[in-house]
């Protein structure tokens, strides 16, 4: 095996790793996406409810006038605890995000050295080693 050709299957071993690497970044944001999702839904639901309770104004007595306060005021802070919770899940939503790119980057530049290298074995008249590129991944990557 020519030195070229070594070249050429360290490449391929490159964009394998680089291609499940893309795949695991996808996953994760994919994670974080939903993650950012359920709380931003907790936030709004949360919210809508505390609003519910402190606008209600058929208390009987005292107790449970002082009860409906209580327990909205607790639900304010839910909400702004969820809020907080949504605000950091957006924050690292959009750092897998850019890591996301970066990986796709990162393959899709091993994959022009890969055919620069193949475009180079084949003016070298060095015959290309049969070896069946698997595609890995979706049309939808």
């Amino acid at each position: 095996m020519t030195p070229d050709e070594r070249r050429l299957t360290r490449l391929r071993r490159l964009e394998r790793v680089r291609s499940i690497a893309k795949r695991q970044l996808a996953a994760e944001t994919a994670e974080a996406e939903a993650a950012l999702s359920q709380l931003r839904t907790l936030t709004e639901r949360t919210r809508g409810l505390a609003e519910d309770y402190a606008a209600r104004d058929d208390a009987v007595d005292g107790f449970v006038l002082r009860q409906t306060g209580r327990f909205a005021a607790g639900l304010c802070q839910v909400a702004r605890s969820a809020g907080l919770g949504a605000t950091a899940a957006q924050e690292r939503a959009d750092r897998k995000l850019a890591e996301l790119a970066s990986a796709e980057q990162r393959r899709a530049a091993v994959e022009d050295r890969i055919t620069l290298a193949e475009g180079l074995l084949a003016r070298k008249g060095v015959a290309r080693p049969v070896e069946a590129r698997r595609k890995i991944g979706t049309e939808l990557e």
